[in-house]
C-alpha cells in the first residue's frame, strides 16, 4: 500500500511529495548553476533560498528513508542529492572563499564515498558509472583545494581503475574524456610535488611569523578583500578549470587554521548557513581566531571582454577599506608554447577537459591591438606590422593576434579609479610598468617578474615543470630557492629545510621592520603593509629580486630580474647589505654559496 500523507482534504502518497520536491530543487540547482561566481551580492539570498530546499529535500528522505525506498527509491537517487548539496558548497566556497563551505563540501563528498551510493547497479548502468565518475572528479577538486592530499592520492588510484574497468564492461562506449582527466590529475600531481607542499601555502598564525610592521606612516591602512586570479599558457598544467599557478596562488590568499580547530556536530555552519542538514562529524576549517579569507575570483582562460567585466564588478563592489589584487600569469605571445624552465609549461598536447562544476560564460569583443598607455597617460599607437610581431600586453587565446585575445596595461588603467596590487608573471611583463604614472585615481603596486628565464639546474625541475617560479618564490620561496640552486627536494633533510625557513622568516620580519619605518617608502606600499597577505607577497618579492640579482648566470642581466613599482627603498635594494647577506646565509644552509656570486664587501660574510 503505497505511504499517504494527510493535508486538508487530500491525501498526498509519500512519494509524490518527495518527488514533488526533487523537482523543485533540480529546476533552482539549474538557475544557481548558470550564474556567475564574481557577482556576489547580486545572488547571495538565491543561493540560500537553493540551500534552503535541499535543507526540506535531504531532511524529507531522511525521515521517511524507509518508506521511500519500499517505494522505489535507490541509492543512488540519495547519492545524487548528497552529491548536488555538496556541489552547492563548493560552489559557495568558491564565491565567498569561506574555507567552512569548502569543509561541508568534504563532508558530503566524503559520505557519499563511505557510504558507495552508486556502487547498486554501477556496472550494469552506464548512466550511474557516469555519476560515480562524475562524483570522483568533483571530490578530487575538494580535496586539492582543501589540501587533503593523502585522500586525492586514494581517489586518484579509485578513478583510474574504475575507469579501466567501466571500459572492460561497457565496450561499446568511449571512456576517452575520463581518460584525459585522470592524465590531468597524474599530471598535475607529479607538478604539485610533496616537496612543494612540505608545508601549507596558506598564510599560517604558527608557520608565517606575525611580523612587526610597526606603525607605517599612511594616513589609511587597506586590506586585501578581493583577488582575481588568472592564468593562461598553451597547454600548460591544469586539473579541471584550475591551473597550477592559479592554484597555488588561491592557496597563497587563504589563511590556514591553527590551533582552534573544532568537530563540525551541529546543524549550523556559520551565521548564513541553511538550518536542519543533518552533517557527519568532519574537522572543519574554521577558526574563529582568523579573519575572513579574501574573496577570489579564479578565472579560467575567459575572453578578454568576460575579464574586463569581472574586474569591473569587484571594483564595484570594493569595499571603501579593500584593495584588489590582480594576478595575471600568461605568455606575451599568441599560442606560445613555453620550453623556458621559468614558465616551467609541457609542451605535450593534452586535451581540454569535459568536466565543469558550473558552467563558464564568455563573451567576444574586439579590441585594437595596438593601443598603449605611456607613463604620463597618453595613448599611443604603433603601426599594424609592430603590433603584430611584438604585441603589448598578455595573450588569454590561442587563435590570431587580435584584440579580443590580448589584456593590455590599457585595459588596467581605468580601474585605478579603486586601490590596485597588481602581479604580473609574464615574458612580456614589462610593458604593465606603464601604468604607474598613468592612474585614474589611486597608485597602483605593481610586481612584475623577470621577463627572461633564469637557468635552472635542479633534476626535480627538468623531470617535471613546476609551474612559474616566479609565482613559486611569491607563493613557496624556500622551495623556489632550492629549485634555482639545483637542490633535489627528494634529498631533502627536513631540519636543514625548517633552518631555512626560520632564518628567512627572521630576515623578512627585520625587512617589514625597515619598510614600516622607512621615510622613503611609498605611500602604495605603507597603506598595504598591514595586510599580511600583501606584506607576505611583497617580502617574498624583494627575497626574490635578491636571490636572482645574486644567481651567478644572471646576476649581470636586467632582464633576468623582477621588477616593482613604485620601487622601494635603497636599503632594500638587491645590493643592500642586509639583503644580500640574508641570500648568502640561506645559500650557506644549503650548501649553495658557489652558485651566487658573492658581494665586494665581503665582511658581510662574516656572520655566515
Amino acid at each position: 500500500m503505497s505511504q499517504q500523507i494527510s493535508g486538508g482534504n487530500n491525501n498526498i502518497p509519500l512519494s509524490e511529495v518527495y518527488w514533488s520536491l526533487v523537482n523543485k530543487a533540480d529546476k533552482k540547482f539549474s538557475k544557481i548553476r548558470d550564474l556567475p561566481f564574481y557577482e556576489r551580492s547580486r545572488y547571495e539570498n538565491y543561493f540560500f533560498k537553493v540551500f534552503k530546499v535541499y535543507t526540506q529535500l535531504w531532511k524529507f528522505q531522511q525521515e521517511n528513508r524507509q518508506k521511500l525506498v519500499e517505494a522505489g527509491l535507490k541509492r543512488w537517487e540519495i547519492g545524487e542529492i548528497a552529491s548536488r548539496i555538496a556541489q552547492l558548497y563548493y560552489g559557495h566556497y568558491m564565491r565567498t572563499s569561506d574555507a567552512g563551505y569548502l569543509s561541508e563540501s568534504y563532508v558530503f563528498y566524503e559520505a557519499i564515498l563511505t557510504r558507495e551510493y552508486f556502487k547498486e547497479g554501477l556496472f550494469q548502468d552506464l548512466n550511474i558509472a557516469n555519476k560515480q565518475l562524475r562524483f570522483l572528479a568533483r571530490f578530487l577538486m575538494v580535496c586539492l583545494v582543501l589540501g587533503r592530499r593523502e585522500m586525492v592520492h586514494q581517489l586518484v588510484d579509485q578513478f583510474k581503475r574504475l575507469i579501466d574497468e567501466c571500459k572492460r564492461t561497457f565496450q561499446e562506449t568511449d571512456f576517452k574524456e575520463w581518460k584525459v582527466v585522470a592524465q590531468e590529475i597524474v599530471r598535475f600531481l607529479k607538478s604539485d610535488t610533496a616537496f612543494m607542499n612540505i608545508r601549507p601555502l596558506r598564510y599560517s598564525p604558527v608557520l608565517d611569523p606575525n611580523f612587526d610592521a610597526g606603525t607605517p606612516r599612511a594616513t589609511r591602512s587597506l586590506r586585501l578583500t578581493d583577488a582575481i586570479l588568472s592564468s593562461y599558457y598553451y597547454n600548460e598544467v591544469k586539473y579541471s578549470e584550475l591551473t597550477l599557478d592559479s592554484f597555488r596562488m588561491l592557496q597563497c590568499l587563504e589563511w590556514e587554521p591553527s590551533g582552534s580547530l573544532y568537530q563540525s556536530t551541529g546543524a549550523k555552519m556559520g551565521q548564513n548557513a541553511p538550518v536542519g542538514v543533518a552533517r557527519i562529524n568532519s574537522q572543519s576549517m574554521n577558526d574563529p581566531t582568523l579573519p575572513p579569507n579574501p574573496r577570489k575570483a579564479v578565472l579560467y582562460r575567459p575572453s578578454i571582454t568576460h575579464f574586463l567585466a569581472v574586474l569591473a564588478t569587484i571594483c564595484e563592489e570594493l569595499p571603501s577599506h579593500g584593495i584588489l589584487l590582480l594576478y595575471l600569469s600568461a605568455s606575451g605571445k599568441n599560442g606560445q608554447i613555453s620550453s623556458s624552465p621559468l614558465s616551467g609549461r609541457n609542451a605535450t598536447s593534452v586535451e581540454e577537459n569535459i568536466l565543469r562544476d558550473f558552467d563558464s560564460h564568455t563573451i567576444k569583443e574586439e579590441r585594437d591591438p595596438s593601443l598603449q598607455i605611456t607613463p604620463s597617460g597618453q595613448s599611443l599607437r604603433q603601426n599594424s606590422e609592430d603590433a603584430v610581431s611584438t604585441p603589448c600586453g598578455l595573450s588569454f587565446g590561442s587563435h590570431g593576434l587580435t584584440g579580443s585575445s590580448y589584456i593590455y596595461p590599457s585595459d588596467l588603467v581605468p580601474f585605478t579609479r579603486k586601490p590596485l596590487f597588481i602581479i604580473i608573471d609574464s615574458d612580456h611583463s614589462t610593458v604593465f610598468k606603464n601604468i604607474c604614472g598613468a592612474e585614474k585615481g589611486e597608485p597602483a603596486a605593481l610586481l612584475l617578474s623577470p621577463s627572461h628565464a633564469p637557468p635552472l639546474i635542479s633534476a626535480d625541475f627538468s623531470r617535471q615543470p613546476s609551474g612559474s617560479l616566479f609565482t613559486i618564490f611569491l607563493t613557496a620561496p624556500v622551495q623556489a630557492f632550492c629549485l634555482l640552486s639545483g637542490i633535489s627536494g627528494s634529498d631533502m633533510e627536513t631540519d636543514i629545510f625548517v633552518k631555512a625557513e626560520k632564518l628567512l622568516s627572521s630576515s623578512m620580519n627585520d625587512w617589514a621592520s625597515t619598510l614600516a619605518t622607512s621615510d622613503t617608502l611609498h605611500l602604495v606600499w605603507s597603506q598595504t603593509l598591514k595586510d599580511p597577505f600583501l606584506r607576505r607577497l611583497l617580502l617574498r618579492f624583494i627575497f626574490c629580486r635578491a636571490v636572482l640579482a645574486l644567481y651567478s648566470p644572471v646576476s649581470n642581466n636586467k632582464q633576468n630580474q623582477p621588477e616593482c613599482f613604485p620601487s622601494l627603498p635603497e636599503s632594500l635594494a638587491p645590493t643592500a647589505p642586509a639583503v644580500q647577506t640574508a641570500v648568502l646565509q640561506m645559500a650557506n644552509v644549503f650548501g649553495a654559496t658557489s652558485k651566487f656570486t658573492l658581494p665586494q664587501d665581503i665582511t658581510m660574510l662574516e656572520s655566515l
